[in-house]
């Protein structure tokens, strides 16, 4: 394995023989994922799936003995094409030539597959958008699907989203998260013989994650409140909460029940802690840390620690987010860097900022994480207000954040600079053509510079999932809004320098949309720094470009805001 220059992933000991161990890459940083097998003293592991398409694994079956993999075609082995499906497979690891292709499913964006106890059942949901999602019942012996969420015949302008699906042990029903009755996911039971729906604890935050025990007794809840993950366990079969556990202040993620059902193990991130691992012995309630991350002279007491900001936008609604401020040696008026999510279907959060933390306490900038309009966490109506035509009004809601930092008298509004990664690097563009005279610099890491020819040339199996959010750039009106509200077609309004980084292999949103804006921008006259990775995809995940790409940010923090005055 150290001869794999290529990130492994989703790597896991076989159950049925657990010397051996099975795992997927990625493929020059492009998504192109491969299982494997590597078995014990061997050199060389087995590739078990089409080099061809890409794959993921999805589930494992009650049995274990079984690996549920999901694949499709790529565009540079398929070529492009409308109407995507895909191919759900069993596959034994150990036997691949073995593998039994089980359903074809029109689409590409299916999830959270679950197998009934007695394996002959498989309930999985049809995710359209973050706002529409279809829950689906199939037998596995003859492949017939049944849509149970929400019910046929339902009203189809109500639209419904439903995740985290888990049989119930008796097989009668199943535990997800839906918000079909109210603004926010609540864990609820569907009874699949009336169609009864019942929902169970809180009603005012989302509830993120739901893991049943493997026994079917306890469930355990991560609930995002108001960003944080916070750990609730309750009865499978009263739906009553059992003790909270006393979990450390952090927010908690990654849950995952231990095959005997009396352990849960999970992840708590904090502002001063990335992501240790904690392990929950339920029968005692007793929490114990299991890792520790530690740096050689790294004090992580000094580290950051974010506190919540909201302000009114132009409408008068009130939009929040996270400020992590310098450290009180750092006098004056402090410059700002607004680092905006991606997704657009994401949520700042506080928690570990890691590399920001030299940003702050060293280079005494401010960092903000703004949640605009089509953020998750706040309700399926505030996810939604971003959507098609009503694009513009989530750059409107930063230029309401920058005149909050005016107000402030901590933070220089002269010195801002707005960054972001994929649709957060739009809107780091997005307001650079905007607020060009507001900002003193923009930085975009893979980010959408021309809406039309990215929905154009974003792979296959992404594209109708995309229009959802963006539009349909095949209908002439939707088309010729997301030509005028592109910032290729606004460059000449940038004003400020403009930093722009990718990967050439980035299969979501392809390396040309950045050769796009530094061109334009370029021609017009703007100072561009352009950092082009060769061997990454959607982002950098190699350390040495990782770095490369922070080193130079310092720079242009240092050149855009840090400057005497």
């Amino acid at each position: 394995l150290t001869d794999f220059a290529e990130p492994v992933r989703n790597g896991g000991w076989w159950p049925s023989k657990p010397d051996v161990l099975v795992f997927g890459r990625d493929a020059g940083g492009n998504e192109q994922a491969q299982l494997y097998r590597l078995d014990p003293g061997a050199k060389e592991p087995v590739l078990l799936t089409d080099p061809a398409r890409t794959h993921r694994p999805l589930a494992l079956n009650r049995a274990h003995d079984r690996l549920l993999v999901a694949s499709t075609d790529v565009d540079k082995a398929g070529g492009r094409r409308e109407n995507p499906t895909l191919d759900v497979t069993l596959v034994d690891p150990l036997d691949p030539a073995g593998a039994q292709k089980i359903a074809t499913l029109p689409g590409t964006g299916w999830g959270d597959f679950s197998f009934s106890f007695d394996d002959r059942r498989l309930a999985m949901s049809e995710f359209r958008s973050v706002t529409e999602t279809y829950v689906w019942v199939m037998d596995l012996a003859t492949g017939e699907r049944r849509r149970v969420l929400p019910a046929p015949g339902a009203d189809p302008a109500r639209t419904v989203a439903s995740t985290e699906v888990n049989f119930s042990r008796d097989g009668r029903g199943l535990f997800l998260t839906t918000d079909r009755d109210g603004e926010f996911q609540r864990a609820s039971y569907l009874d699949l013989a009336t169609g009864a729906l019942e929902a169970f604890g809180p009603a005012n935050w989302d509830v993120e994650q739901l893991a049943l025990s493997r026994d079917g007794r306890t469930i355990a809840l991560v609930i995002n409140e108001a960003g944080v993950g916070v750990l609730r366990l309750l009865d499978a079969d009263t739906r009553r909460e059992l003790p909270r556990p006393q979990v450390p202040i952090g927010a908690v993620g990654s849950v995952q029940w231990h095959p005997d059902s009396t352990v849960l193990a999970f992840n708590l991130d904090s502002s001063r802690s990335p992501g240790d691992v904690y392990v929950l012995d339920v029968a005692a309630s007793r929490v114990s840390r299991w890792t520790e991350s530690k740096v050689a002279g790294l004090d992580a007491s000094r580290f950051a620690v974010q506190t919540p900001i909201e302000w009114k936008s132009f409408d008068g609604r009130t939009i929040t987010g996270f400020i992590a401020r310098p450290p009180v040696q750092f006098t004056g008026k402090r410059p700002v860097m607004i680092q905006i999510h991606g997704g657009p279907e994401g949520q700042a959060r506080p928690g570990f900022i890691g590399r920001w933390n030299y940003y702050v306490n060293e280079l005494g900038v401010a960092i903000i994480e703004p949640n605009v309009r089509g953020s998750t966490g706040y309700g399926k109506s505030f996810v939604s207000l971003d959507n098609g035509m009503k694009r513009e009004d989530s750059v409107r809601d930063i230029g309401a954040l920058l005149d909050w930092i005016a107000t402030q008298p901590d933070l220089d509004p002269a010195r801002v600079v707005v960054a972001g990664g994929s649709y957060g690097g739009y809107m780091s563009l997005a307001v650079a053509t905007t607020y060009s005279d507001r900002i003193a610099g923009a930085i975009d890491v893979v980010g959408i510079a021309n809406f039309v020819t990215f929905l154009e040339r974003t792979e296959t199996y992404r594209r109708d999932l995309r229009r959802v959010e963006y539009g349909d750039e095949r209908d002439p009106a939707m088309r010729a809004f997301l030509e005028r509200i592109s910032p290729v077609n606004n460059a000449a309004k940038i004003g400020k320098p403009l930093f722009v980084a990718h990967g050439k292999n980035d299969p979501r949103v392809p390396y040309t949309e950045a050769e796009q804006i530094v061109e334009i921008a370029r021609r017009n006259g703007t100072p561009v720094w352009y950092l082009l990775a060769a061997n990454e995809g959607h982002g950098f995940a190699k350390k040495e470009n990782a770095d490369f790409y922070y080193y130079a940010t310092i720079r242009f923090l240092q050149e855009t805001v840090l400057k005497e005055r």
